[in-house]
């Protein structure tokens, strides 16, 4: 028997990113309750190959229009609405199975919400005798709407270490849980008993994550073994549209570097972990500090196959040559660096510092010591307009970089999410608070932000042709033809030299019929005006 298993509940979305779905907290709030004395199970709803289609969700039908035929061209964005994970049949049968007093289900983000809810239901039905708890950043912040499902006993707002295992010996004692910090349940009279968030001052106080716990064979990058580590919490800076740097309770705080170290260690030497992921929000903020990490990793890693990474995005005012130079030295192949925008307006509004000068300076260092770089813009925030969103991406063309093309989501929590209420336009569903959904129609409509994607992968398309030494093709008039037998790059070809003629973007499906994607013809006429003329570069 188990005392207390946490949950990581499967997803429905457009795609999945297996490599960043490592349910990070859950093994360091699992330490924590090990070390109070009680047994821990993790169960990893993600941790499966297993998918199937669904029908898209009647609040989303009008992607219809954007993702509703099959594309095997380059320029292709989704098709298939997909349940990944286990069945929640499955998951309550497996929690009944154990025994637990206690399971904890992770809610992170709000677009997946009611799939935690749905995963507590049938943990519910199977295992009638536990008690629920919640936790992350959705029932930290939306917390009196998760209440409303009476599968959720309790929520514990903020961060869990601390106060899972005093929840579980409330609970196994029968004592009132009012005394553990963040708990939010009901009490007897139907109101809720609702805490400040809970905050852990010194991380280096807590036990490494029980990654032991981990299904590791299934977290993997091609072949590698992966792992996340997180060195800090919280952020600083205060940019709109984050929800980290706008709580007032999640202060920034940094692990030492002998703490990081150990359990970096025990994930490369102990489960040969090739690829390691920084979720940091700001990893680079400190240059000390980073610099003795990168030191340290140098000096112990080195000559291993290693390769680090910071996908969350490095700001590249906090970047200089030394500590890319380090940064090549201890196993970084490629730098993530957010740029936000080139607009000084939109960085104003977005609150961000602008960092285009330091960016072209990080790139050109970046190229010196043959790293790759990923530059990632936002687009369709409020206020944000089409036209801003494409001088981004030439921006982007004419340096040697990767366009991350990132379309604005509201985030609960954040000042943008407050705007979105305030110029009531945020979606009347939470399932739709997801990029893949394109949330927001206001000064970018839907339209415009799925044709701004696409030109992305259209531009990252024309940057990889470079690369390989091919030509851009001139621009040719469509004909109508099937393509057939064609690879990949070959298809890409004929779509681009069309596109850049007509200003149409062209899908293929798997019988080689071309058709017209459904786009803003004014937006991507504003990329093949323009995208000739400028000093286009590779990556």
């Amino acid at each position: 028997m188990t005392d207390i298993l946490l949950i990581q509940p499967p997803v429905r979305d457009f795609y999945l990113t297996s490599k960043r779905t490592i349910p990070y907290g859950l093994t360091c709030i699992a330490s924590s309750a090990q070390k109070a004395g009680f047994s821990v199970e993790i169960f990893d709803g993600l941790a499966t190959s297993k998918s199937h289609k669904l029908q898209i969700p009647e609040e989303m039908a009008y992607l219809n229009e954007y993702y509703g035929k099959e594309d095997i061209s380059p320029f292709a964005l989704f098709n298939s609405f997909k349940h990944f994970g286990y069945s929640f049949e499955h998951i309550g049968k497996q929690a009944a199975k154990t025994g637990a007093f206690l399971v904890g289900i992770s809610s992170l983000f709000t677009p997946y919400a009611e799939y935690a809810l749905m995963t507590a239901e049938a943990v519910k039905a199977y295992h009638p005798g536990c008690k629920i708890v919640f936790g992350g950043h959705h029932p930290t912040t939306l917390y009196n709407e998760v209440m409303k499902n009476t599968a959720v006993d309790f929520i514990i707002r903020g961060e869990g270490e601390e106060s899972l295992p005093l929840l579980a010996a409330a609970i196994k004692e029968n004592k009132s849980p009012d005394s553990v910090p963040g708990i939010v349940y009901r009490k007897q009279d139907g109101n809720l008993y609702a805490d400040n968030p809970a905050l852990i001052d010194d991380l280096d106080k807590q036990p490494l994550p029980a990654i032991s716990l981990l299904k590791h064979n299934f977290y993997k990058r091609g072949k590698m073994a992966s792992a996340v580590v997180s060195a800090s919490r919280g952020c600083p800076m205060k940019c709109s549209y984050c929800s980290i740097g706008g709580l007032p309770y999640q202060k920034y705080r940094q692990r030492s570097v002998e703490s990081v170290i150990k359990e970096l260690d025990i994930n490369i030497s102990g489960h040969k972990a090739a690829f390691i992921d920084f979720e940091d929000e700001n990893l680079s903020l400190d240059k000390k500090w980073f610099t003795a990490l990168l030191c340290e990793l140098k000096s112990r890693f080195a000559g291993s196959e290693l390769e680090l990474r910071a996908m969350n995005g490095l700001l590249p005012i906090s970047l200089d040559e030394e500590m890319v130079c380090l940064m090549k030295e201890s196993g970084f192949k490629t730098l993530n660096l957010s740029l936000g925008s080139s607009s000084s307006e939109q960085l104003k509004r977005f609150k961000r510092p602008d960092v285009r000068k330091a960016f072209d300076k990080i790139l050109l260092i970046a190229e010196k010591y043959n790293l790759k770089t990923v530059g990632y813009i936002i687009a369709g925030a409020p206020h944000q307009t089409p036209k801003d969103s494409v001088s981004d991406l030439l921006y982007l063309a004419e340096r040697r970089v990767l366009a991350g093309v990132s379309i604005f989501y509201p985030s609960p929590g954040s000042a943008d999410f407050e705007q979105c209420k305030n110029l009531a336009i945020l979606p009347e569903k939470y399932s739709l608070m997801r990029s893949s959904a394109f949330p927001l129609s206001h000064t970018t409509g839907r339209k415009q932000a799925v044709t701004i994607l696409r030109l992305g992968r259209i531009l990252n398309f024309m940057k990889s042709l470079i690369d390989s030494g091919y030509e851009i093709p001139e621009p040719g008039p469509f004909a109508e033809e099937e393509i057939k037998d064609g690879n990949r790059t070959e298809t890409g070809i004929k779509l681009l030299k069309w596109f850049l003629f007509d200003g149409k973007i062209r899908g293929v499906n798997k019988e080689g019929g071309v058709y017209e994607h459904s786009i803003c013809d004014k937006t991507a006429g504003l990329f093949t005006e323009k995208i000739n003329k400028a000093g286009l570069k590779g990556c």
